[in-house]
């Protein structure tokens, strides 16, 4: 999700060595390789589709795995968020490794924060989004602009675990985002810290998350997004034209069809001659976080727009590299 600010500290704390013994407990057979095998990355599934730790998606009905059930007091952790949670890990990086430049443009990360809960660090373990760092203690919380180029170094020798939740917020997550710090900006400022224990959690997990057929709505706010998001161009009236012309057909599809099978091929056939003008048309033109706008497109608009197929859904490419 874009953030006004690339860093912000939300205002609790955890106790980061009660978090350390309760997972180092499971052992060493509950991680398993990134899905994409990105080397010195590995990761612990918390909530994952239907519960299953072995399905990485990021479509369909979350639950929680067979691990969260096992971590009394990280569950506290998530609970206290007040958040409804998508995907969730425990993201492990190697010493001596890092998580390689890339922008979230996936469909998956438009709407989706990343939370992160230092569990095991070292100062040596730094993270950079767009032009700024932090390295981020053990017990903090904190969110970051993944619209914006970002990656991890690990140049200490032991590995980095961090709580890492992905959700769309709540009402109670979305108060404590308006109470954050932001680094290098000083102010009154003391998190509540939250002992184990102390709450006795209950977790909103999401049922819903991609629509079979994108609406008309939404798909004109993703398309006046990825526009606004442009760097001037004079090709970008005809954009904001293709664009109007894909929205008001779109509409009348919806009024025929809904979300039905029927139409089905009608929306596949009117996206692909739209992608066919988008890709003559963007040749060349690029976001102001460096993406191509056709990736962009391709990614949250043409790729899910017709969503039955859940392969279309990825959200660990890091395809979106700005370089």
């Amino acid at each position: 999700m874009k953030l006004q600010y690339p860093f912000l500290q939300l205002p609790l704390s955890f106790d980061a060595n009660a978090l350390a013994a309760e997972i180092g407990a499971l052992g060493e057979s509950v991680w398993r390789p990134h899905p994409q095998g990105f080397p010195g990355n590995s990761a612990l599934p918390l909530i994952a589709t239907n519960g299953d730790p072995g399905n990485d998606d990021v479509r369909g009905r979350m639950q929680p795995t067979p691990h969260l059930e096992k971590l009394p007091y990280l569950r506290e952790v998530l609970g206290s968020l007040g958040a409804v949670f998508g995907r969730s890990r425990l993201m492990r990086l190697s010493g001596q490794a890092e998580v390689t430049p890339h922008v979230d443009i996936d469909y998956y990360w438009r709407d989706h924060i990343r939370v992160h809960v230092p569990i095991v660090t070292q100062p040596e373990v730094t993270f950079y989004c767009g032009s700024q760092q932090v390295h981020m203690a053990a017990g903090e919380c904190w969110i970051f602009d993944t619209w914006s180029t970002h990656k991890v170094v690990n140049s200490a020798e032991r590995a980095r675990i961090h709580l890492v939740a992905d959700t769309v917020g709540g009402a109670e997550f979305w108060q404590l985002v308006s109470r954050s710090r932001v680094p290098g900006h000083p102010a009154a400022w003391t998190p509540t810290r939250i002992a184990p224990g102390s709450t006795r959690p209950v977790l909103r997990i999401e049922s819903t998350n991609v629509p079979t057929v994108m609406t008309p709505w939404e798909l004109r706010e993703q398309l006046t997004f990825i526009l606004d998001e442009t760097r001037p161009d004079p090709r970008i009236g005809q954009l904001h034209q293709l664009a109007s012309g894909l929205g008001r057909e779109w509409r009348a599809l919806w009024a025929l069809h809904g979300e039905s099978e029927n139409g089905w091929a009608d929306y596949r056939a009117l996206m692909s001659r739209f992608m066919r003008d988008i890709e003559t048309t963007a040749q060349g033109l690029r976001l102001h976080n460096g993406v191509p706008v056709t990736n962009a497109i391709l990614s949250l608009v043409s790729s899910v727009a017709v969503a039955d197929d859940p392969a279309a859904i990825k959200a660990d490419e890091r395809s979106g590299v700005a370089v």
